[in-house]
């Protein structure tokens, strides 16, 4: 029972579940005729190779989680599951999702879904202890999901699937650069060095989270251009990005731990309520 726990826990399945559910709103964004049961399975898929990407992050970081509080019970940091089994784990899981999605859509989606997984397993990963461009990179396979499920439903990339990325992209800056502050001592026990360079809580910080919020706004508007849904969404995405904004310039005013949670907070809400909104005003 311990094992198999322990195997759940390496999945994140939270964070897996939240990727694989903005794959399914650019399946539902990109489908003429969609069903729930299609967009169910690429929301399998998505969170199989998410489940994947997840853990080879695990695997690599295994010493280093030992030396944070938020990660040092985690099940290889304990030894409950060692590192080979992670890997056969691994495996399996992202074969069983590259595998589905190619056949219940198509080899492009699996494709990029395998592109995804390298950028966050073997880029992003490593890089998080060399340099902040870490987050740069780590932003590309985190603004993939609803280009994927764009693909899986149309069969190609089109403006529309690039839109949707350039959304999810975007709003990762703020997203984990307020993860980085609240978690800054941390990290840096670990050697992780994911605030902006020089990678102070500081001024100059806080503006760069409040300019990437910024642009959000404009960027969220593209759907109603590009005609992928209407301008309840559009008020909707704009209301949240006001919103979102006005949080990072209290951060900028405090530079505190408590305004940082605040935006990491805001991060997890703004983004499923905008894509949800799109889905909606598109049925």
């Amino acid at each position: 029972m311990l094992k198999a726990r322990a195997y759940f826990q390496l999945l994140k399945f939270r964070l897996s579940l939240t990727v694989a559910f903005s794959s399914a709103i650019g399946y539902m964004l990109g489908a003429h005729d969609f069903n729930w049961g299609q967009a169910q399975l690429v929301m399998l898929g998505g969170l199989l190779v998410t489940g994947s990407a997840n853990i080879i992050n695990q695997i690599h970081e295994r010493e280093l989680d030992k030396l944070m509080t938020r990660t040092a019970k985690r099940p290889l940091p304990l030894g409950i599951i060692t590192p080979a089994e992670a890997w056969v784990f691994c495996v399996l899981l992202g074969v069983a999702g590259l595998g589905l999605l190619a056949y219940c859509f198509n080899p492009l989606t699996a494709a990029l879904s395998l592109l995804s997984l390298i950028l966050y397993g073997f880029i992003y990963t490593p890089l998080k202890t060399i340099s902040p461009i870490c987050v740069a990179v780590g932003a590309i396979p985190g603004g993939l999901p609803p280009l994927i499920g764009w693909v899986a439903a149309t069969g190609y990339i089109g403006v529309e699937a690039w839109v949707l990325f350039g959304i999810q992209f975007m709003w990762q800056f703020p997203h984990f650069w307020a993860i980085a502050w609240v978690a800054d001592d941390d990290y840096k026990r670990a050697g992780f060095k994911m605030l902006p360079s020089p990678g102070n809580r500081d001024l100059r910080t806080a503006f760069q989270i409040m300019t990437y919020t910024l642009l959000l706004i404009p960027l969220s508007l593209l759907p109603l251009e590009f005609n992928i849904s209407g301008r309840i969404s559009a008020l909707v995405a704009v209301v949240c990005g006001v919103l979102f904004l006005l949080l990072t310039v209290q951060l900028m005013r405090t530079q505190s731990r408590k305004a940082a949670l605040r935006i990491m907070f805001a991060s997890f809400l703004y983004l499923p309520i905008v894509q949800i909104a799109l889905v909606l005003d598109k049925i």
